[in-house]
């Protein structure tokens, strides 16, 4: 059986997540849930905010790292701005009605065996399956 270097970097990406979430609440005692750290943001706390502030100034030069290390990883921006615009403002209500992203609900919510944080995994999930079935599936 031949294993693609697809899945393999899935794999250590997901181990990555994994590990990461489990020394936030570890070491730290709080949930990696990106909507709930940068609300944070939004609404400062005195004492609250450096450790939410570099977390994610984190995920953004990660971010600017991987691009530079492998560039052809990354979409080419194919989507109109308009649509790219609606699409963070859907993500961003999503996470309000949701109480919380996919990275709080379905990494470290479930990790605690949390039935809300289950429930709205399997929704993302579903959502997600039936826009690539109604929009024709992924391009890649």
């Amino acid at each position: 059986m031949i294993i693609s270097q697809d899945w393999i970097r899935a794999l250590e990406g997901g181990a990555l997540i994994g590990v990461s979430a489990s020394l936030m609440l570890g070491l730290n005692g709080r949930v990696t849930g990106i909507s709930g750290i940068v609300g944070g943001l939004l609404k400062p706390v005195a004492g609250d905010i450096a450790w939410r502030a570099l977390f994610v100034a984190g995920l953004l030069l990660g971010g600017l790292i991987a691009m530079a290390v492998s560039p052809g990883a990354f979409s080419s921006g194919e989507a109109p701005l308009g649509v790219v615009l609606l699409a963070g403002l859907l993500v961003g209500f999503g996470t309000r009605v949701g109480n919380g992203c996919t990275s709080g609900h379905g990494v470290c919510g479930i990790s605690r065996l949390s039935p809300r944080s289950a429930a709205a995994t399997v929704t993302f999930i579903s959502a997600g399956a039936l826009t690539v079935l109604f929009t024709g599936g992924a391009t890649r």
